[in-house]
């Protein structure tokens, strides 16, 4: 295994990352059967293990915690911060009264005293960000947290980030965790330069384009029933995804290759990419993932995967991304009407 450096922060992560998002009632709910996949992921290698505290609500990090007992110190444990967890207003979000209470129930449920890396889900628009960097910058000071990250923010909020925490004299985001693959581009055209400007870890997730990738859906042919496509229907149906995959399984194919291992392939090639994250939910997916560990795309592959979705471009929407409220509100997109009118 082939240890890289996470951003400038000096730990070394192995290149690909265990998500623990399938392990726990959303998807796996056998504790046993969670475990014995993510000790073959540790034996085949990786050190690296991401889980957030959302992840079917708390359950997922309960999991990680017992199957990192006695092997804790050798691991990168990375969590997360920001989604619901309850009906109060307040167990959620970027505040500290928030951030203080929620990494001590997932200190609890990790059954560990610190975290490698503590991540801020989605943006707080809601919250400043310097609040957000205060807390987090005395929760590494009182070593409970080592490194701290970002999670899908806009490229403008991650420059914010980078400038508060130097003009305030606080501890900045060392690292980000942005979607990627080859059906879902954008984040190369700001993010991930953006990434390698401030020596920031690029931990990338869906790196199948949430199973797109996999071969299992096909154009022309009925979706197959699974957790993502009760979510995600409408990404899974969508011509451009279909039409996508229906060009790049040909390429896939003269290669030698699975279309899962060249899409994994194709998210390591990139240099800002510091690890892919893998999100199996049986031991059979985890086995298929770490077989294309060693797969490297040539330069003629790469570039017959341009041609299919070009560099910095979406083959078709993708769910589960940051949109800001720029864009969802209403209010903020148009003119009150009285005042269209009068114009």
């Amino acid at each position: 295994m082939q240890y890289r450096t996470l951003g400038r922060t000096g730990i070394k992560v192995s290149p690909y990352c265990l998500g623990a998002m399938m392990f726990g009632g959303i998807a796996n709910a056998d504790h046993d059967d969670c475990i014995r996949i993510i000790h073959k992921a540790l034996d085949f290698g990786i050190n690296f293990v991401d889980t957030a505290d959302r992840y079917s609500s708390g359950e997922s990090e309960e999991i990680v915690g017992k199957a990192l007992k006695g092997r804790r110190d050798n691991i990168v444990l990375a969590t997360k911060v920001h989604g619901p967890m309850g009906e109060d207003p307040n167990q959620q979000g970027g505040s500290r009264r928030w951030i203080t209470r929620a990494v001590e129930d997932s200190l609890r449920r990790l059954q560990t005293d610190h975290i490698d890396l503590y991540q801020i889900h989605r943006p707080s628009p809601d919250t400043d960000i310097e609040e957000t960097l205060s807390v987090l910058t005395d929760l590494m000071r009182a070593g409970k947290v080592r490194a701290i990250g970002s999670s899908t923010f806009p490229a403008s909020e991650i420059i914010e980030a980078q400038w508060v925490a130097e003009r305030r004299g606080l501890a900045r985001f060392r690292t980000e965790q942005p979607p990627y693959s080859i059906l879902n581009r954008s984040i190369e055209r700001e993010v991930l330069p953006i990434c390698e400007r401030y020596g920031m870890g690029a931990l990338v997730w869906s790196p199948l384009a949430k199973g797109m990738l996999t071969g299992r859906y096909r154009k022309g042919q009925p979706l197959p029933e699974s957790l993502r496509v009760k979510v995600f229907r409408e990404q899974m149906a969508d011509e451009r995804n279909l039409d996508a995959v229906e060009r790049l399984i040909p390429i896939a194919e003269a290669a030698g290759l699975s279309l899962t291992h060249m899409a994994m392939a194709f998210v390591m090639a990139h240099p800002g990419v510091t690890s892919a994250i893998l999100g199996p939910r049986t031991e059979q997916q985890l086995d298929d993932l770490l077989a294309g560990a060693e797969v490297v795309l040539s330069d003629e592959i790469l570039n017959q995967i341009d041609d299919v979705v070009a560099p910095g471009t979406d083959a078709g929407p993708m769910g589960a991304v940051y949109s800001p409220p720029a864009v969802t509100l209403t209010s903020l997109r148009r003119r009150p009407l009285a005042e269209r009118r009068a114009a």
